[in-house]
């Protein structure tokens, strides 16, 4: 289904970010446990060993967020098809000091108040790197356009970051400070109000509707908020409030797994009890997905108990130094409150009980167990999260030597259709964490498993229609008749090549069956130019 309007914004921001979250997830642990350090550790500056740490994880912690800007502007810039590194420079130049020299020659820097100056030192933030990475990515085009082959790698850069730089600074940076500093007010006249009653009602309904953005995989694009609140305020308050979200739903999946245990509905508690760990740990999809949603009303009161949880957040002004693991985990991120880290922490854990209990009572008071009596059929929904765990499985296997057609994996029971995956290439397979490249071998576009290809014939991995082909060949989607997707790629950074070597024998619309050939690939063409001609099979993680 095609995307449009404010949920193609989001995923395009998510798109931008997802790849970025293990680093800003390592950055924000490592900055949250050293602030716990120099708190319950007295004299620590004093001690070598606790130096030594404290330095480690501050050093850690550095390196992602005071580079943010050149971390969005790399991804962002890759994002919109320019090349990276211009972008990472953009993003790094936006946060170096010789803004600030620029903008006194200009006249627009307020030496006695700097963060008054219409123009300084990381102005306009993440959300300014991201509309220069726009600007970036098109003038890169056109200039390439009408280079010479023979001169395009030594001038198209340099002259895309002359023509972008100057309206970059002059013009994008101040706009885009403007616009954040208007979200931070925003925030400020509803998170930081001081009336309790404000503060309250706003942290009750953002994580009451939170789980709406999840389930539709636009929640990613928030991350440009918790962006801007960071490098604005210095920590975040919205992240801590929609992360009780999760703490909802765990709640109401106890309340279902005691109402399917009275029932006799042992498949359903299995079900639960498969989510239930990774919901206590802060990853929500699989409750979501697997319990909630499919049930209709656990969804709703899931949020509606979050709620509670949300609002004794803003109540207590809890706040994180980063983001990303929420649940239990979270708790090492927020230490940034008000009243100091320990007090912020405890709020936290307190928030997150009441988070529980909200879903779980609320669950219990509206959800019936008429449904659970008997042994109900799954949704859609349910099947991907039974999908995905069996993947995930496949994606962990030891190497080894396969036929391109032979089985991979082959799901079943549930009263669904099997899924058969099939090997789309013959070599031998590669474990996603074993996969040379970040994006791939995190899992954060999906549970990916990879094939070293022997030759240059690529296959259908399943049975589904073609649903898209990268107008650089280097990648084909398969969609299946319930609309879950297949993401096929050949390569890793073959998108650089342009298409070249990459003969796709299939069109958009066609309908294909697993092992039928759908692109032929020049492995030498691709070796030469110094990439990993590796063939790439990913369960996409958007439903």
């Amino acid at each position: 289904m095609k995307k449009h309007g404010i949920k193609l914004y989001l995923k395009t921001i998510g798109d931008i970010f997802i790849p970025l979250l293990p680093g800003v997830i390592c950055a924000g642990l490592c900055g949250g446990v050293a602030s716990i350090i120099a708190q319950a550790v007295p004299g620590y500056e004093k001690n070598e060993a606790w130096r030594f740490i404290y330095q480690i994880l501050t050093l850690i912690n550095t390196s992602v967020m005071t580079y943010l800007t050149a971390w969005a502007g790399y991804r962002a810039t890759e994002q919109f098809g320019g090349t990276p590194i211009l972008g990472g420079m953009l993003g790094m130049i936006t946060a170096m000091d010789g803004i600030n020299v620029i903008s006194s020659v200009l006249g627009l820097y307020n030496s006695e108040v700097p963060l008054d100056s219409i123009l300084r030192s990381g102005k306009g933030g993440v959300l300014a790197v991201i509309a220069g990475a726009v600007l970036i990515a098109n003038v890169e085009k056109v200039i390439r356009s009408v280079m010479p082959r023979a001169v395009d790698v030594i001038f198209t850069p340099i002259l895309t970051m002359f023509v972008c730089l100057v309206p970059y600074i002059v013009f994008i940076m101040p706009l885009f400070g403007y616009v954040s500093e208007g979200i931070i007010w925003l925030f400020g006249r509803a998170c930081l109000s001081g009336n309790i009653f404000v503060r309250a009602l706003s942290g009750y309904f953002a994580a009451a509707f939170f789980l709406p953005l999840v389930a539709m995989g636009m929640h990613h694009g928030l991350v440009a908020l918790y962006s801007v609140q960071l490098q604005e305020l210095g920590y975040i308050t919205l992240y801590p409030a929609l992360a009780m979200a999760g703490a909802g739903q765990v709640g109401a999946a106890l309340a279902i797994w005691k109402k399917a245990r009275k029932a006799g509905n042992k498949e359903f508690c299995s079900v639960i009890a498969g989510a239930l760990p990774a919901g206590l740990m802060g990853v929500g999809e699989p409750l979501i997905y697997g319990v909630t949603l499919p049930l209709g009303i656990p969804f709703l009161t899931a949020g509606l108990g979050a709620g509670f949880g949300g609002a004794f957040i803003m109540l207590t002004q809890v706040a994180s130094t980063g983001w990303g693991p929420s649940g239990l985990l979270g708790a090492f991120l927020m230490t940034a409150g008000q009243g100091g880290r320990a007090r912020s922490v405890l709020f936290y854990l307190i928030a997150l009980v009441i988070s529980y209990v909200g879903g779980y009572v609320i669950t219990n008071l509206f959800y019936g167990d008429k449904e659970l009596n008997v042994e109900i059929s799954p949704s859609e929904e349910q099947v991907a999260f039974w999908r995905s765990s069996t993947f995930a499985r496949l994606c962990k296997k030891k190497p080894q030597l396969v036929r391109a057609g032979d089985a991979l994996m082959e799901l079943g029971g549930h009263g669904m259709a099997n899924l058969a995956i099939t090997a789309a290439a013959d070599g031998e397979t590669v474990p996603m964490k074993e996969i040379p490249d970040i994006i791939f071998s995190s899992g954060v576009i999906g549970r990916c498993i990879g094939i070293m290809p022997e030759n240059g014939h690529i296959y259908a991995p399943c049975d589904g229609v073609i649903a898209e082909i990268a107008d650089t060949n280097h990648a084909m989607t398969f969609r299946i008749e319930d609309g879950m997707e297949i993401i096929l790629l050949i390569g890793i950074d073959t998108f650089t090549l342009s298409g070249e070597g990459l003969c796709p024998l299939v069109n958009v619309g066609e309908k294909v069956t697993a092992g039928q050939a759908v692109l032929e690939a020049d492995l030498e063409k691709i070796n030469n130019a110094g990439l990993s001609p590796i063939v790439i099979t990913v369960m996409s993680n958007q439903m």
